[in-house]
């Protein structure tokens, strides 16, 4: 994989992750929308040692996790208010990146066997669940780590359509 590269809305703050994410989380808790100011986070996890600042110095806000009760901190610039990624207390050898920092977003792949969707009970009513990703109503797993058996949708599905089927025109008979 190619190095990822990054960085905020002025510029003064860039980074570079040179590993391929292990994974990403699509979030939807109350936080991930105050945060981003939209309807979720989509998040690239990576090994906390394959992040690295090339420019400017992040300032860092801790936040308290409504999850895990674990201490997040958000490293942003302190120019512009941009939040580049974020390192857990909970996880220390990992860290998430916003991904609209990324150079190039669509570099990140959501796939079913390496995503997953949390906190969709708090998700806007017209967010679209993807078929085959691990679907959770909260977080994935409890305080002590242990992981909740996930939802699979087998077709696209609207959050604020819960129980009525999959979303006409993806390839199963609409109702």
């Amino acid at each position: 994989m190619p190095v990822l590269s990054g960085g905020c809305l002025c510029g003064a703050l860039r980074y570079e992750v040179r590993a391929p994410p292990l994974r990403v989380t699509l979030c939807h808790c109350r936080f991930c929308q105050r945060a981003t100011g939209s309807s979720h986070l989509v998040e690239p996890l990576f090994d906390r040692d394959a992040l690295s600042v090339t420019a400017g110095v992040p300032r860092v806000y801790q936040h308290r996790s409504e999850g895990s009760g674990r201490l997040l901190d958000l490293h942003f610039c302190a120019f512009c208010g941009t939040t580049l990624f974020m390192t857990f207390e909970r996880f220390p050898g990992l860290c998430g990146v916003y991904a609209g920092t990324l150079d190039d977003p669509a570099a990140i792949e959501v796939r079913p066997g390496h995503a997953k969707q949390v906190f969709v009970a708090s998700a806007r009513p017209e967010t679209v669940l993807l078929p085959g990703i691990d679907t959770f109503d909260g977080p994935a797993m409890d305080a002590a780590g242990v992981p909740y058996p996930p939802r699979v949708h087998a077709a696209l599905h609207r959050v604020g359509d819960r129980g009525a089927g999959p979303l006409p025109g993806d390839g199963e008979p609409s109702r």
